[in-house]
């Protein structure tokens, strides 16, 4: 018998329940709308002049109804009399190949016959300035030789820092807007001065690129819209920090702080930067943010079909299985390890043979007092937690938190 099998014989897997979470969720009844409401609040489409070729800065992230919000962008564009094109504002992502990001904006739903505008593709990048430290700040030369510039992205708490500013239009502008050399440039002295260094380089970028506005999106706790703001470029330094505070009160939790196992079923850069959102399980891979649950053991079961085999964030696993590792295409994940300097997040956890022995591994390894009554969760992935299955164990803490739900008999683990 295989040894690692036979190590692992005796531990039980638990019975399970599906459980409903519950959270403040306001949802957007008509994104379209609130696009075309937004950007007429704002009174920025005057900055338009007929003719004038705008460029429109598009991400790599799963955004909720992201195709709408770029197509109805480009609509309000054309209105005023422009010409937009949209530019992936992604880094080092795709590869850090102008191919490879025309091909996120597909996999994400954007492409030019959805959005009604050109995607004008490259890894070409303009130096616009430095900070005083010498680190240089550079933009897209697409972006930046259009006549104006807006730039689309939501609005969230960052998996690696924590500031007044951290995933948003000014990080977009700084290092997606930046691609390859802007995003080392940004990482350069690592997270742990990101907070004050993405502002300031946002700054330069905007002293300097005809950026006109930026939309930004805040999401619920179910990954839908929950409010649409157009900022005009001069407000973003005194806007985007309250719209982040805003954000984090909208940000889903597991509804449980402590437990000993969590399964993830699927990691994908579409998921998070990190492949899963490590302020869903508390796994950061730089000291320099916290939050999340205390969790002993997490295990990853598989790839999402739009990471392509980028499995960065596996690193932040302890257990996942072989056929996960098969599916790793290393050279997507090691782009980015060397663009952030965040090595940990592509680093190989335990690697079992199998589903149940990568959960038993855990199990086993967990050190709780007694492995019969292991408290384990199990999600889908990090963005899709309004149901959750939960460990018998944990049923009665379960029934006495009102924001939880029990929708499922008790039934084995399924794997």
């Amino acid at each position: 018998m295989d040894i690692i099998a036979e190590l692992l014989r005796d531990i039980q897997l638990p019975k399970m329940v599906k459980v409903k979470q519950k959270f403040h969720a306001p949802e957007l009844a008509d994104t379209a709308g609130e696009v075309h409401e937004a950007i007429k609040k704002a009174n920025v489409l005057s900055r338009i002049s007929k003719g004038d070729r705008v460029a429109i800065a598009v991400g790599s992230r799963g955004v909720a109804d992201l195709p709408i919000l770029v197509r109805e962008t480009a609509a309000a564009v054309k209105k005023a009399g422009g010409e937009p094109f949209i530019v992936p504002a992604m880094g080092s992502h795709g590869g850090a190949t102008a191919e490879g990001q025309i091909d996120v904006l597909l996999q994400l739903g954007v492409t030019e016959e959805a959005v009604g505008a050109p995607i004008h593709s490259s890894m070409e990048v303009e130096k616009l300035g430095e900070l005083p430290n010498g680190l240089p700040v550079y933009m897209d030369k697409l972006a930046f030789e259009a006549d104006k510039i807006i730039v689309i992205n939501r609005i969230k708490p960052h998996t690696a820092f924590r500031g007044p500013v951290e995933s948003g239009l000014m990080k977009m502008i700084t290092i997606g807007l930046g691609k390859q050399k802007g995003a080392e440039a940004a990482h350069a002295y690592s997270f742990k001065y990101m907070a004050e260094h993405v502002p300031e380089m946002a700054k330069i970028s905007l002293a300097k690129a005809p950026i006109i506005f930026g939309l930004a999106t805040l999401e619920n706790a179910y990954d839908r819209p929950a409010k649409i703001v157009a900022v005009p470029a001069e407000d973003l330094e005194k806007a985007e920090p309250d719209l982040l505070l805003e954000a984090k009160s909208l940000m889903p939790k597991i509804h449980f702080n402590k437990f000993d196992v969590l399964i993830v079923n699927e990691l994908g850069k579409d998921i998070s930067g990190d492949g899963m959102d490590p302020n869903i399980t508390g796994n950061f891979a730089t000291p320099y943010a916290s939050g999340g649950p205390d969790i002993a053991r997490t295990v990853v079961l598989g790839l999402t079909e739009k990471t392509h085999g980028n499995a960065n964030g596996i690193g932040m696993a302890h257990m996942t299985t072989k056929e996960v590792v098969d599916q790793i295409a290393w050279e997507k994940g090691y782009a980015n390890a060397l663009t952030s300097t965040v090595i940990e997040v592509i680093k190989l956890p335990m690697v079992l043979a199998t589903k149940e022995l990568a959960v038993k591994a855990a199990i086993k390894t967990c050190n709780a007092f007694d492995l019969s009554k292991v408290r384990l969760v199990r999600i889908q992935n990090t963005l899709e937690i309004g149901e959750i299955w939960i460990s018998e164990s944990m049923i009665e803490e379960a029934e006495q938190n009102p924001n939880l739900e029990i929708i499922s008999s008790l039934e084995p683990l399924s794997l």
